[in-house]
């Protein structure tokens, strides 16, 4: 009675293990069946009992406890597939973010944003959604101008990437321009030249745009990052300027003093201005063009991962749309500020660390330390290693914070070998490949062998993945994953201090060698999710 009505998605893992493996709180099928929690409970501990699983009533919940021998079963299914299912039935989802602006610095903000949509791009891919990562460049604000204003082409140094140097050139230029009407007069003309799209404005913005977008692809390389296409602001402006004047013909926007706003205050919304009163175009012009050439691709749902602050903003734009007639399914996906130990950042005034400098003290710190450890090894050998080792470091850092909190980002922290740390999770893996590199389980396994305590914690938690897979994205929260790889991690490392494999005896040491080889495929599964490559050997 009632194993029917139990869907998995009601079962949920206890705080405490004492209190079993699996909970199954009782109040929703009780309404169901006409009975009290409690009763439901006990009547189901009653049901549930079997050789390989005991349940018992704790009040309104249903505790249950799973046999080792029944959690051994899930070895056999663990391959490179494992955990990968079809809960998105092929719908079409575009994710767009590394919404960077030319010009400017990329930056460990940047980083945050761009490692959490290329995990969300893959948590869906991984749950059968055809997901489509996009990118949208802002190339034509009033930033361009300021950087245009201040380039000088003397100050470009050999050997110096031009992107980076423009990020540079900007922040000298925001400090020269702020309270100096003369040069913000100057700056504006240079933006008017930009726009009418000729002369040598335009020809220079131009050639730097293509400066800073090759810097910014250079980036993704590095990081193994791809976009299915870019879009531009620049390419969208003369098509959101046209949508606006039907906008204004169908009563969607209207004219307030000189300015083209939506009013939204009856939506609690406030008012969005789309083109300011002297005639310049906001944000919303672009946006709006090109989300409704988005939805003209049948996509299901659009995604944009956006920081917080711009969190009523995409209220407003969603609503705009929505009075457009749009109806289809927009999600913004937030996340808080990066921080250094020292404080708070900001681009404006070159408080940040830039995305290359960040790059290159991981690489050399990480370096130091793995020739302090191999000798013996290659120039060759140490720089393979170190380039994975720099981006997992990198990744990690961004994704296991939970996206509505703040990352304090401290280099000596993300480097430690004994906290929670990308570290930490690959040289995990590599002690795994250490001893199966030494011996590997042959024949027929007998997995009953794996008895003690801490297999059955180890087998349970390989049996938590696919659940676990599933759960991280339908809340969009890849910082889930991560904390379960750290814990399996952790699991493994004490499993490999207490307990002897290559010493054991010959059927006990097979099973415990299969043991392991799950325990590594699983930790690569969700590294791979998380956009992190595995290292084989530290």
């Amino acid at each position: 009675m009632g194993q029917d009505l139990i869907e998995p998605q009601a079962l949920v893992y206890p705080p405490d293990s004492q209190q079993g493996d699996l909970c199954l709180p009782c109040f929703g099928l009780s309404k169901t069946l006409g009975q009290t929690p409690v009763a439901m409970a006990q009547l189901l501990a009653a049901k549930f009992n079997r050789p390989d699983l005991t349940a018992t009533a704790s009040g309104p919940y249903l505790n249950i406890s799973l046999s080792g021998q029944l959690l051994t079963q899930v070895l056999p299914e663990i391959d490179d597939q494992y955990g990968i299912n079809t809960l998105g039935q092929g719908q079409k989802v575009m994710i767009e973010y590394s919404n960077v602006n030319t010009h400017k610095e990329y930056h460990i903000g940047h980083l945050r944003n761009i490692t959490f949509g290329d995990s969300i791009d893959r948590l869906l891919l991984s749950c059968g959604y055809e997901a489509i990562p996009v990118t949208y460049v802002n190339d034509f604000g009033i930033h361009v101008a300021k950087t245009l204003w201040a380039y000088r082409p003397e100050d470009l140094q050999p050997g110096v990437d031009k992107g980076y140097f423009l990020g540079k050139t900007y922040v000298a230029a925001t400090k020269k321009i702020e309270g100096n009407k003369a040069n913000q007069a100057e700056v504006s003309q240079i933006m008017k030249n930009i726009e009418s799209r000729q002369g040598q404005d335009y020809e220079l913005w131009q050639e730097t745009r293509q400066w800073s977008l090759d810097y910014f692809q250079s980036i993704y390389q590095k990081l193994q990052i791809k976009f299915e296409r870019s879009y531009y602001e620049s390419q969208y402006l003369e098509a959101g300027l046209q949508l606006v004047k039907e906008l204004l013909a169908k009563g969607v926007l209207k004219e307030s003093q000189g300015a083209i706003i939506a009013d939204l205050e009856k939506y609690n919304l406030g008012v969005l201005v789309i083109i300011r009163s002297d005639g310049t175009a906001l944000y919303p012009v672009a946006d709006l063009a090109l989300a409704q050439a988005k939805f003209k691709e049948k996509i299901s749902r659009s995604i944009y991962i956006v920081d917080n602050r711009q969190t009523l903003y995409f209220q407003q734009l969603f609503k705009v749309l929505e009075l457009m007639g749009y109806q289809a399914d927009m999600v913004h996906l937030t996340y808080d500020f990066v921080k250094l130990p020292s404080g708070m950042m900001s681009s404006r005034t070159g408080n940040t660390v830039p995305f290359q400098d960040l790059y290159d003290q991981v690489w050399q710190k990480l370096t130091q330390e793995t020739k302090s450890r191999h000798e013996d090894w290659s120039d060759q050998a140490i720089e393979e290693v170190v380039k994975l080792l720099t981006i997992s470091v990198l990744k990690f850092e961004m994704i296991k914070v939970s996206p509505n909190k703040i990352i304090t980002f401290d280099i000596n922290e993300a480097l430690r070998f004994d906290g929670y740390t990308a570290v930490y999770l690959q040289y995990a893996v590599a002690r795994i490949n250490s001893i199966l590199r030494q011996e590997q389980a042959t024949g027929k396994i007998d997995y009953s062998q794996l008895q003690h305590d801490q297999e059955k914690q180890l087998l349970l938690a390989l049996a938590k993945y696919p659940d676990l897979l599933i759960r991280a994205t339908q809340a969009y929260e890849p910082s889930a994953m991560a904390k379960y790889l750290f814990d399996l991690a952790r699991l493994f490392n004490d499993y490999y201090h207490e307990v002897p494999v290559l010493q054991a005896e010959l059927a006990i040491k097979q099973a415990r060698l299969a043991l392991l080889v799950g325990i590594r495929q699983v930790l690569q599964n969700g590294l791979e999710v998380l956009g992190i490559a595995i290292v084989e050997q530290m």
